[in-house]
Parts: structure tokens; sequence; C-alpha cells
């Protein structure tokens, strides 16, 4: 492989094809997806049956242009699409619907004073009560058995002095800030930054308003779904107590808290994590999710059921071999409902307490708007009717309802005015034969808008994160601005991606990137075998995960025209210390650490293959990225320049690890790639026919 003579302007050259690109993908024909669109969408999360099983309180998401962030509002329907109404729709956020048990309020998180609090709403009179004044976001709210307090979850600062300070500065002097001193293990988070001292809690407080009082206690996190006990006397959460717990990151227990005493009683004392109690409606069992640590990099998450004591723990999928989340219990205490990734497909199953499990629907979706992650809310009416956020491929999220029977009706239509005179094509399904060991591989194929199988178009594969998540027949806003600009797009689920079970996750255990690469290339043979793609014209990229497996593959072959490698690691070895999940990836993803068995991190790392690289690479990253941070992308590009690749460092800024968190910097993502993918991409040659 040569390299060429000269480095070009390369970041110049990209901020100019920006524009470009952007107007290549707004196009003439306005039945094209456009970046203006993106912030358009609306789709339906968190439905929430009402107390009058008819009708369905449901989040109607929404993106707001002026603050470039997301928007949420409560919105009702009824179970056959009538009254489509609105609940709570002033143009604030309006968020997390829970029913009282007896069906009489509904609290609900909202954010209409800036800071969120806890809302209850009585529903005979529509009036609204504010119940909380917090200083921190509460979260997890739960009723108590009887309506007249909710418990909830809210980060609590903790008093730490500092081990120096400078105690003789003059009022009014201007100073340096203070020195941020550190020792904590786990120092930062991202999404969050800097970690502050101190840890979640639980907190109840009447439903009619007062003063939040504080049940748990400790330099421990209780986090996630709250399961009040019958007797209103005390509550059931998860939590890691261990004093290790940084290094020992799955280890979570449930805990009994008596919120008379305040006394803590562990219930549950297992090597993986278990978490999302919830008590059945007769008060007798506890269900929850977890796993035994086996120490492999993936995990199948499995459902439980147990007595309030914590004895006589019975796992009631275990030959699924499917990880199992949003576990609901049925009404009558016979069985729960809950969520699992089958190939791509996020289904509702439903399990007795006899093991016998069946499925409702496998097309649960259209959550992830960025890239298409298998994703999806569900919750169950009477007569065993199952709503759900409805995938169909070419539009986000619309609410739907299948009876036990297996019809579905359509609830909502929530993009018609932008869709309705679009052209998108629907993920079509390849399977193709793994050429490392014969397995079949799931992946799928968008085709421009105007496709015409006698033309010969480019091809981008587009790689997901993880690497233990899954791709499926989403509707993605990156894939469909990509056909959009006229480009074939293939994603899929290579060896490591999870819905197929605990051997094909962990075939890449202690082990990736490795025999991943194969399955990408043979997707993309299986596209080119089609006739319409042109070799010439392949394109490459992948975030997180992604980002290492894109880094991978142009460090083994030349084949593809250009790349972008979005927030990738780079250097395994750096990243012990700089990333959030430094304890987990040493003890999960290596054997040893880096300076014990350095050849297995440096083996691993892209950076290794950096020297044979000719493909030209744009490196795109948030700028406050602390799961993959910026300086994995730095030495990476820095590694490119001095090897003299055509190269550019794209730093997007406010964003970390999800850089589609603000609608801009999704549409900018896109714009960066298509304009990066433009220069290297020459139409003449791929718009003939053999």
């Amino acid at each position: 492989m040569n390299k060429p003579a000269t480095i070009r302007a390369s970041v110049v050259f990209a901020v100019a094809a920006f524009f470009n690109a952007h107007a290549s993908a707004e196009h003439d024909d306005k039945s094209h997806l456009t970046y203006q669109d993106l912030f358009n969408l609306e789709y339906a999360a968190n439905p929430v049956v009402m107390p009058d099983g008819e009708s369905v309180v449901y989040e109607r998401r929404s993106m707001d242009i002026m603050s470039d962030s997301l928007r949420r509002n409560l919105w009702t329907v009824d179970l056959d699409g009538d009254n489509h109404l609105p609940l709570l729709s002033d143009g604030k956020n309006h968020y997390s619907p829970l029913f009282s048990p007896d069906g009489k309020k509904m609290a609900y998180l909202s954010s209409k004073e800036d800071k969120t609090q806890i809302y209850v709403r009585d529903m005979a009179s529509g009036l609204t009560a504010k119940v909380t004044d917090v200083a921190m976001s509460p979260s997890s709210m739960s009723f108590s058995p009887d309506g007249s307090q909710i418990a909830f979850v809210m980060f609590t600062p903790a008093t730490k002095q500092p081990l120096f300070t400078l105690p003789f500065k003059p009022k009014g002097a201007e100073w340096a800030d203070d020195a941020q001193y550190i020792d904590q293990t786990l120092f930062q988070r991202d999404g969050l930054g800097m970690n502050r001292p101190g840890n979640l809690h639980v907190y109840v407080v009447p439903t009619i308003g007062g003063t939040p009082r504080q049940v748990t206690h400790g330099a421990h996190d209780f986090a996630g779904s709250i399961a009040w006990l019958a007797d209103g006397k005390s509550l059931v959460v998860s939590a890691n107590t261990r004093e290790d717990s940084d290094f020992d990151v799955f280890n979570s227990d449930l805990h009994k808290v008596d919120l008379i005493t305040g006394e803590t009683t562990q219930l549950t004392n297992e090597t993986g994590p278990e978490s999302s109690p919830t008590l059945s409606p007769d008060g007798d069992m506890i269900a929850f999710t977890g796993f035994a640590d086996q120490g492999t990099s993936n995990h199948i998450t499995e459902l439980y059921v147990m007595e309030l004591d914590g004895s006589n723990i019975r796992r009631l999928t275990p030959d699924l071999d499917r990880s199992v989340g949003n576990i609901q219990w049925a009404d009558n205490s016979k069985g729960i409902y809950f969520s699992y990734d089958d190939n791509g497909k996020k289904h509702v199953g439903y399990v007795t307490l006899a093991g016998k499990i069946s499925t409702k629907t496998d097309a649960l979706g259209g959550l992830s708007i960025g890239r298409p992650y298998t994703s999806g809310h569900y919750d169950v009416a009477p007569g065993d009717n199952v709503v759900y956020t409805h995938s169909s491929g070419v539009r986000p999220a619309d609410l739907a309802v299948v009876n036990r029977r297996g019809k579905v009706t359509q609830l909502t239509d929530l993009n018609s005015d932008v869709f309705g005179h679009k052209k998108l094509n629907a993920p079509e399904l390849m399977t193709v034969k793994s050429s490392v060991d014969q397995r079949d591989l799931n992946a799928w194929i968008v085709t421009p808008p105007d496709f015409d199988p006698t033309q010969k178009y480019p091809l981008i594969l587009e790689i997901h994160g993880g690497p233990h998540t899954a791709y499926g027949p989403e509707f993605s806003t990156e894939v469909q601005l990509f056909a959009a600009a006229g480009y074939v797009v293939v994603y899929g689920n290579p060896r490591g991606s999870t819905s197929r079970g605990a051997e094909f996750a962990n075939t890449i255990d202690k082990n990736y990137p490795s025999e991943d690469y194969n399955d990408l290339m043979d997707m993309v043979d299986g596209v080119i075998a089609k006739g319409y793609i042109d070799e010439s014209q392949l394109f490459v990229t992948g975030g997180s995960g992604g980002g290492v497996l894109t880094a991978w593959i142009i460090g083994n072959t030349d084949r593809f025209a250009a790349a972008v490698v979005a927030k990738p690691v780079i250097n395994w070895a750096s990243m012990v210390g700089t990333s959030d999940i430094y304890t987990f990836m040493t003890r999960y993803w290596f054997t040893d650490l880096p300076w014990n068995d350095y050849e297995q991190y440096w083996s691993r790392s892209p950076l290794s293959l950096v020297g044979n690289v000719t493909t030209p690479t744009m490196v795109l990253t948030g700028e406050l990225d602390v799961r993959t941070p910026m300086s994995e992308s730095e030495q990476y590009y820095g590694a490119l320049r001095l090897e003299g690749v055509e190269s550019s460092l794209v730093r997007v800024q406010g964003a970390y690890h999800g850089i589609a968190a603000r609608p801009s910097n999704l549409a900018r993502k896109v714009g960066y790639i298509l304009a990066w993918f433009e220069k290297y991409h020459t139409p003449e040659q791929s718009d003939t026919t053999e």
C-alpha cells in the first residue's frame, strides 16, 4: 500500500464540502428526506394505559428547533384510535406519567418551571398540584399502595472537605477557580461530566406535597425501579453496597427498606446484578431481572421471581437465551410480560409462573431516531391487549395495540405531515453466510428513494456500537439521509451483537475486534453480489464500537474509497484511566491490566494498524465525550497525519458520546459524513449501467 506524497488541507475541504453535501441531500426533489425534516419529526413513547382501560396516555416527543432539544408532552388516545387529544401540551416538558393504584391521581415529571419537579393531577377535576420543590431532578417514581405517598430517586450531594485551601483570598479578589481534588475511582460520567460527591437515594413525599424524606443513606447508589410492599411500610430497591462497587460494577442486590425504622435488609446475594423489582398485584411475590456473572463480556439477563423475604428464587426464562427487560405483572399475578430482542427485532413476550413463554408482538421500535438500534416501549391493557410503540422501518414510532388474537390497530399517525409526500424505502433483510464459520448473519439494505436496480450505486457500510448491541429493521434518520443522498446503505449484526443468544455475542469475548471484521466484509460482498453496487465507490462509517471496527477495517483493507471513524477507541491501553468505564473494560474485555499484559491491548488496538491505512479518513467525536474520550480521536488523527494519510478531525461542540442528543448535532454528524464521502465519490463512474 503506497502513501500519498502530500497531505491535503482536508479540514478546509471538509467544511466546504459540508455545504455542498447539504445542498445535495436537500435535493431539488422535495420527495427526498432533508436535514430540515429532522426537526419536524415526532414519535410516540412510554404508553401508559389509563385507569378506564379504554384509553392510553403517552409521551408525544418532538424536536424544538428554537431550543435545539427534545420536547415531551402528554397526549391521550382511545384504544380504538378515537379521541386523540392533548392532556398536557403547553410547550413545556411533561413526561413519565404514573397512575395511583385507585386510578384517581396521575403523577408526572415536568420542567415547566425550569427545574424538573413532581406534579400530581386529580383525574376527576383536572386540577394539578406541584408536589416537590427540590434542587435535583427526581426519577423512578412509585405510588404507595394507598396512593398517599410517592417514592422517587434523587441524587443527594455529599459535603466534602477540600484537602487544601488558600485561606487568605481578599474579598472581591479575582483569583483562578479552586483546583478540583478527586479521590473517586469513577470520577466522571458521560452525559454528565465530572461526578459531584454524592449518591442516588430514595425519598418519599406526600402526594399533596410537602418535604421529601430521605429513606436510604450511605455512600452507594440506590437506583432504578421502586417496589412498594403491600403494607405500605417498606419498599424494595436495587443497590450495589459493596466496598469495591466501582470495580465489581455488576454486583447489585435487592434491598428491603423499612420506612419506619430506616433499617435496610439485603434480600439477594447473587454474583451479578439483581434489579427492576416489581411486586405482584396480589402482593405475594417480587419479580426481578438479573444474571449470574460469568466474567464474559456479554451476559443474558433473565427473569426471576422470589418470595417477599428473598427466598425461593426461581428462573422463569432459563431456556430463552435472550435478555429480558421492562417487566410487568399480569393483573391476575399468574404471569409476567417482558420485552426481548430476537434477530434484530424487539418483541413483547409473556411467561407463566410455570415458565411457558408466548409472544405478543415482534414489532416494537421506532424510538432510536439516529441509528437503527432495537428499541421500544409497551404497556398492557385489560383483556391481554398490548399497547406498544410500533416500528414500520420508514417512520418513527406510532402507537399501536395488538389483541390476544394478533389483530393490530394503529392508534396514532404522527408524521404524515412530514412523510406523506416523501419517498423512503424500508430496510430489506439480507442473510449471508459468514466466511469464518458459515453461520447465518443478518443485515439490512436501504436503497435510495428512486432506486433503479439496473444502475450502479455507491455503498455505505454503517456499523453499530456496543459492541454488544443490535441493529434491526428500524427507522433511522442517519440511514435514510444517506439513502436520500444517493447511497445504498447496508448495516447488520456481526458476531458479538446481541439478539442472537449468548454464544453468538461471546464469540468476541476477550477477542474484540476480530472475526467481526470478516462478518462485515461478508455483508458488503452480499450487497455487491446483487449487481447494483459500484465496487470502486465503497464507503464505511460507524460510531463507538462501530468506530473501533471502522478503524480496524481500514487498517486491514484498502477497498473503501473513504471512511468516517466516529467516537472510536483507538488505543485500548490509553483508554484505561481516561474513559468512564475503565474498571468495567479491564475486567470484562481483557484478562489482565495493560501494564501486566500490554500485548493483548496493543494487538486489538486499531492504532497498531495505522501504518497500513491509505483510506482517506475523517475522525468525528463529541467534544465532551468521556466514554470514548476525545484523546482517542486526537491520537488517531495525529497518527494518520504522521503517516501522510488524507485526514480530518471534527470536534462536535457541546456533545457527549450521544452526539444525537441535540437535533442540530445529529444533522451535523450526518452532514459531515456525507461531505467527506462526497469528496471521494466519483458519480460519473457510478451512474453507468453494466
